[in-house]
């Protein structure tokens, strides 16, 4: 089976410019709803389920494949090449924000630009950096998920959310729901204890950054470091809480988009 129907992917819209909409953990391709009729518009538009979410995660996830996020990238690099894309605009969030940037740097003749959405190089706190997580709190996070998957979601889903939205809550509760517990924790594992700083630097592409002032998941700090460590990167904070802008302040993420890629699109 090719690599887009594999990954459920979907493409639709009006414009000849392509936009690549990948999502976050926990989430699936439906986390772009809200903000896909905006890209519609605009752009060729394609998106699909990251290996080991989504209804066919089981089927996509591969232990050793996926245990790095340099094997997300090379997902969607074979995505791009199946598809025949040349050029894109690629907008990740969260995890999707570092497997944009790898594979950017690994084919930069196929990205025309980056919009990373509340993304992380490193969550661990180092010296001279602030990750936001001291190793104690990623073992306590793994520990909750090892014990009881189900109650994890229900104290975590709220949490990440950041703002008193039940629907957004409920559906980001769904498709951490429709991950296999074994597969949510090792996609865990390989997301906080990864540390791509030495990425940021090789990136050419064009790179805007997006975030909240508020993000449990992702501190303000390590958006400012990225935007340093990244030639010529802009940096927009929304004035908002939580980790997911895009399903819970989606007029200040358009906003954005406006500004930075309303000129953009053919």
């Amino acid at each position: 089976m090719e690599s887009f129907e594999r990954f459920n992917g979907r493409r639709s819209g009006e414009g000849k410019a392509v936009a690549i909409l990948s999502h976050g953990f926990g989430t699936d391709q439906t986390a772009w709803n809200t903000l896909r009729p905006w890209f519609e518009a605009r752009f060729d538009v394609i998106s699909f389920d990251l290996a080991g979410c989504g209804p066919k995660g089981a089927q996509t996830y591969d232990f050793e494949r996926h245990g790095s996020l340099f094997g997300y990238a090379d997902d969607l690099l074979d995505i791009l090449d199946e598809l025949d894309v040349h050029n894109c605009t690629y907008i990740g969030h969260s995890m999707s924000g570092m497997i944009g940037a790898a594979a950017a740097v690994a084919r930069p003749e196929l990205f025309e630009r980056l919009v990373i959405i509340g993304a992380s190089p490193r969550y661990l706190d180092d010296a001279g950096y602030t990750g936001g997580f001291k190793p104690q709190d990623l073992e306590q996070l793994f520990e909750s998920m090892r014990a009881n998957y189900q109650a994890w979601i229900a104290g975590f889903a709220p949490m990440v959310v950041g703002v008193d939205d039940s629907a957004v809550v409920a559906d980001f509760s769904n498709t951490l729901f429709q991950m296999r517990p074994d597969i949510a924790l090792n996609t865990s594992r390989t997301i906080f204890t990864s540390d791509l700083r030495s990425l940021a630097a090789r990136v050419s592409t064009p790179v805007h950054l997006i975030q909240t002032a508020h993000d449990i998941a992702v501190p303000v700090a390590v958006g400012e470091w990225l935007a340093n460590a990244i030639d010529g990167a802009t940096l927009d904070v929304i004035d908002a809480s939580g980790h997911l802008p895009h399903m819970t302040a989606p007029d200040d993420v358009v906003d954005i988009l406006e500004r930075r890629l309303g000129g953009t699109a053919l």
